[in-house]
């Protein structure tokens, strides 16, 4: 990897080039429900994607062998004891990971291969490889605390399926806007999972006390996140992409009944039982199903036909980086 290649970044057939990758979101935030009498799940599938993760990247190591395959133009590997896992040079990935050309065999989500070479399976593949160790631990701290609270409340199809839907969201407009370098990580599912917990927020309100002060809470940390992403060498876009698509997939997934549903089998015969759900959060529902639909028909319709989402789009590459006096954006 070339100088500064975290997430998100990479280079081909050695040649250096800018690299951006995929900042982490930090905690959730907890407010409090009213009327806790649902059924809690027991959380498996959030650690067994961390343990899938994990053993993804010890794979990429093993394959990536530094000893045997580094030419030594960046340095000597490093922690050389761990043998053929070894990291490459610092000067090449500061991330403590492989290089750029063992990520782009593995899966790595590269524009040119996805659109040109009909490997459209870069897009899901890509979320399972991480640029390092540093990265691989940042992301998984945040999904072990944001998914292991999502899934012990919703059960592990719904938050399954916002994680690996929000993981192609994310890499779907990383790919339209960012054609030069090749990108790896879980960060757009994860910020899916922080877009899932604002929409449920929202679409349950009723039922929540502390409510005013969690969406606070919650949209500073998504907003402070979202900040980072204007920094060179971090895909914006990603996570962008990942945020929307969760945030429109917690509409439809994880609805909860009013409050009053879940006892109404506890009240006097003749009384008046409450509809499930109100009228708004069904219109929530329609209008964000509609929304995911056409955005992903449309983003996988541009993606292979070869657009460029910077031509429809002028002023957009700054939601991924602005320049300034202490750092150029580049291709980012």
């Amino acid at each position: 990897m070339a100088n500064g290649d975290l997430e998100r970044g990479g280079g081909m057939n050695g040649k250096k080039r800018p690299n951006s990758y995929h900042h982490h979101p930090p905690t959730s935030p907890y407010y409090v429900e009213v009327e806790n009498t649902e059924k809690q799940w027991t959380s498996w599938l959030v650690p067994m994607f961390v343990v899938a993760n994990v053993a993804a990247f010890v794979v990429v190591m093993y394959i990536n062998d530094c000893p045997n395959n580094n030419l030594g133009f960046e340095g000597s590997c490093v922690a050389q004891f761990l043998g053929r896992l070894s990291f490459q040079p610092l000067r090449e990935n500061p991330l403590f990971g492989p290089s750029s050309n063992t990520l782009e065999k593995l899966g790595a989500l590269e524009w040119k291969k996805v659109v040109n070479g009909n490997q459209g399976w870069r897009l899901i593949t890509c979320i399972w490889l991480h640029a390092g160790v540093i990265h691989l631990l940042a992301n998984m701290l945040s999904l072990v605390f944001i998914g292991i609270r999502l899934e012990q409340q919703f059960g592990f199809v719904r938050i399954g399926l916002i994680y690996l839907l929000s993981g192609l969201g994310g890499s779907i407009l990383s790919s339209l806007f960012i054609q030069q370098n090749i990108s790896v990580g879980a960060s757009g599912a994860l910020f899916g999972l922080l877009g899932a917990m604002l929409s449920e927020l929202l679409t349950n309100w009723t039922i929540y006390t502390s409510k005013a002060a969690a969406l606070i809470t919650l949209v500073l940390i998504i907003a402070v996140n979202l900040a980072v992403g204007i920094l060179p060498h971090v895909d914006n876009f990603a996570h962008i992409g990942g945020f929307l698509t969760g945030f429109l997939l917690g509409f439809v997934l994880l609805l909860r009944p009013q409050f009053g549903w879940v006892g109404r089998q506890h009240l006097p015969a003749g009384a008046r039982v409450k509809s499930k759900h109100k009228a708004y959060q069904y219109v929530f529902w329609v209008i964000a199903m509609v929304l995911v639909i056409v955005g992903f028909t449309v983003g996988l319709m541009m993606l292979f036909r070869g657009e460029n989402g910077n031509k429809h789009c002028s002023w957009c590459h700054y939601l991924s980086c602005v320049p300034t006096s202490k750092w150029h954006c580049g291709n980012k």
